[in-house]
């Protein structure tokens, strides 16, 4: 059968409601919605991340809760990190931190880390969260856990989350210390 779609993936397929959280993929590449389909195109349907919360938060983190998050009996590993705010940064003594964020976007950066991750890795879910706002010394930052069947990939899943976050979430930085205050760039 021979055809082209101009109304995107979504349409073309004919199964009714789009579920929200859904990624495409066509030819093996994420894809927009609106995306053209030609005839001998794979369309992949990618559903929300199999477990796992993405979340940006004025609350106190709990490395436990993002634990909690991505704990099946599937999985024989669960890697975490969790980022703290230290009192001494590039020579000054730091009194607090405070983040801003744009949040939705940022969680939706998040879910697509988790996303790509799971393109990378056999992982069974990713669980994401940031703190915004004022952040005191030892308080965490950010709190990561990801789960897979095996501690390969779950811890060096772990360490691309963090390091894709630095790179590309949204968030911004300022450092308080004695004397002044910096906001810091990104991957800071």
């Amino acid at each position: 059968m021979r055809w082209q779609s101009r109304c995107g993936v979504w349409p073309a397929l004919g199964l009714g409601d789009e579920p929200e959280g859904l990624l495409y993929a066509v030819n093996r590449e994420y894809a927009d919605a609106g995306r053209e389909l030609a005839d001998g195109d794979e369309v992949a349907l990618i559903p929300p991340v199999s477990g796992g919360a993405f979340r940006v938060t004025e609350e106190p983190l709990s490395l436990e809760a993002v634990v909690d998050e991505v704990t099946d009996e599937s999985a024989g590993a669960v890697a975490t990190f969790l980022g703290t705010v230290r009192r001494e940064s590039r020579g000054r003594t730091v009194h607090y931190l405070e983040y801003e964020a744009y949040p939705e976007m940022a969680e939706d950066v998040m879910a697509q880390i988790a996303a790509d991750l799971e393109q990378r890795y056999d992982l069974w879910a990713v669980a994401i969260h940031h703190r915004v706002g004022r952040v005191e010394i030892n308080e965490a930052s950010v709190a990561i856990a990801v789960s897979a069947p095996h501690r390969q990939d779950a811890l060096a899943a772990c360490k691309d989350a963090i390091d894709t976050l630095k790179r590309t979430v949204p968030l911004w930085k300022k450092e308080v210390y004695e004397g002044g205050e910096e906001w810091l760039g990104r991957g800071s």
